[in-house]
């Protein structure tokens, strides 16, 4: 049965005067469908624009989360160099999969997820995008299923694939065959620096998780400890009895607003760096799509010399398979030419990317550890007015 739809989501209508070119988009409503393990969340994806290759000023249209994933791997297919946003993953644990602070969380790392690729300049650009924004849930649900990739291929392709690389992966290790890296300072020190962000992001996001429990647990001690202390001032009589009765209240109270900040706490502190965590792991892929570009464009290149090689020596001993070889040195040629026009556009995005990406974080991190360190100071804020407004009573308690 499907849940009654909520207003969840951002509400991020555009406000950019009619004259200007705007596409937003909200990601909002999560409901649960079906049941069992065939049990799914659909969202409510509204886009509101003036582009013209847009079929109106606002549609609605339903998605599911491997809606998005189709318009990620898409994305990442086609736009080589790009960084394509990070989709949040996978609960792992059935039991998490429908909690509702799950659903909220999945539910805003994709409205950030979908706004990204809106906001960039150049995938939001792309047939895709519009395509996942506009189409019915029957076509998407089609253009999922006709998807080809390594886990659509027969389990014999698969099999030949994964000894090809094992293979080759022998010979690396074996000295046969060296790997084709690029020898590029700059280029090493990007990658560097991509790696140590991750490790340090995930560390702190590792310790953000600590600080958002450690919320948690002292706010449920507090709200024990209240209920304990009430009960003790209900059989206590006159001051001491109204002392333990209001210090009682006043656990209960800051019990609440610590597992306010704790949410607070996992939804702008922690889900930003875990998100970002995420970013750096799709950096990485595009470093590995870099690397392969690489290679092809390399060993290309060598092809054709060795083509080259054998055309000279065909037409030095007029040998009847020179019209033959020079066809496929042709052929070899163009497509070592587009090899190499292909790695240098990777190059040049890439190069943009980086620069977008930094000027991002800087912004987002920013704002996260602000958010971090506001809500910890009213947090402390509080708590020292609470327990500083029972002090008079419970002196007078004690003298």
């Amino acid at each position: 049965m499907e849940q009654q739809r909520n207003s969840s989501g951002s509400s991020q209508s555009p406000r950019s005067p009619s004259s200007q070119p705007y596409l937003s988009v909200s990601v909002t409503d999560p409901v649960k469908l079906g049941n069992g393990v065939q049990a799914y969340i659909s969202y409510r994806v509204i886009t509101k624009t003036n582009l013209p290759e847009y079929q109106g000023p606002e549609k609605i249209v339903i998605r599911r989360y491997s809606d998005f994933v189709w318009l990620r791997d898409r994305l990442f297919e086609k736009y080589k160099g790009i960084f394509i946003p990070p989709l949040p993953e996978k609960s792992a644990v059935e039991k998490f999969r429908f909690s509702a602070e799950f659903i909220e969380m999945r539910r805003q790392a994709l409205d950030v997820f979908v706004n990204r690729i809106a906001s960039h300049r150049e995938l939001q650009q792309s047939e895709d995008l519009r395509t996942f924004l506009q189409a019915d849930e029957e076509t998407m649900e089609r253009l999922r299923f006709q998807e080809t990739g390594i886990f659509k291929k027969k389990p014999a392709d698969l099999m030949q694939m994964f000894k090809d690389v094992q293979s080759k992966v022998s010979d690396v290790v074996l000295g046969k065959e060296k790997p084709v890296e690029e020898s590029n300072p700059e280029y090493e020190k990007l990658k560097r620096y991509i790696f140590e962000l991750e490790n340090h992001l995930a560390e702190a996001q590792k310790h953000a998780y600590r600080l958002v429990k450690r919320h948690r647990e002292l706010g449920q001690s507090l709200s024990d400890f209240g209920k304990a202390a009430k009960l003790l001032g209900a059989c206590e009589g006159h001051a001491l009895g109204k002392a333990f009765s209001e210090l009682g209240a006043k656990s209960e109270t800051l019990s609440v607003k610590l597992q306010k900040e704790a949410q607070q706490l996992l939804m702008n502190f922690e889900e930003p760096l875990k998100d970002y965590v995420r970013a750096v792991q799709s950096i990485k892929a595009t470093i590995g799509e870099r690397a392969n570009a690489f290679r092809q464009q390399c060993e290309l290149s060598e092809t054709v010399k060795l083509k080259e090689i054998n055309l000279d020596k065909l037409m030095l001993t007029r040998s009847d398979r020179v019209g033959e070889a020079e066809h496929e040195y042709k052929e070899l040629k163009a497509e070592s030419e587009e090899a190499t026009r292909r790695f240098e556009t990777i190059v040049r995005l890439m190069n943009e990317e980086i620069v977008r990406f930094q000027e991002q974080k800087t912004q987002d991190m920013g704002i996260a550890f602000h958010e971090f360190a506001k809500g910890q100071a009213r947090l402390a804020n509080s708590i020292a007015d609470a327990w500083r407004s029972l002090l008079p009573k419970l002196e007078a308690c004690s003298t």
